[in-house]
């Protein structure tokens, strides 16, 4: 859709892909009001052995917007999965796109407990493909 955009950034647009949850909109005061989410994911990331339900890997997480339902099937019918989703399935968390090599998009904020020798399994999942992909390369 040429004029999707974010409520966030355009109030007005056609297609308002990404729109803020239906009960932030009546919110005048934002302090400590945004919504605290938790994930389940089918996505490639969970292949590994770790756990993905601390907060910062897939847990829980703050805030307003998120994908438009009514856009969801859509998007998915185009190639772009939701793989990880709130536990009663209504809240898109994780999008993968389908045959790319590492294209993941993520709800929540895996920099937010990882470290060098304790990477979260986004950051973990991004250098196992980027050294598949080397591999592959050089044959």
């Amino acid at each position: 859709m040429h004029d999707a955009n974010s409520t966030e950034f355009d109030p007005q647009t056609l297609h308002p892909v990404v729109d803020i949850l239906p009960e932030q909109k009546s919110v005048t005061k934002k302090g400590a009001t945004m919504r605290l989410g938790r994930s389940r994911s089918s996505s490639r990331m969970t292949r590994w052995p770790r756990s993905c339900t601390e907060r910062g890997d897939l847990g829980e997480h703050r805030h307003r917007y998120e994908i438009n339902p009514h856009y969801i099937e859509m998007i998915q019918e185009k190639g772009l999965r939701f793989t990880g989703k709130s536990p009663d399935g209504k809240r898109m968390e994780i999008a993968e796109l389908k045959g790319h090599p590492f294209f993941i998009g993520a709800q929540f904020h895996p920099e937010f407990k990882s470290r060098p020798k304790r990477p979260s399994p986004l950051h973990l999942a991004l250098v196992r493909a980027a050294l598949e992909f080397s591999q592959d390369r050089r044959g």
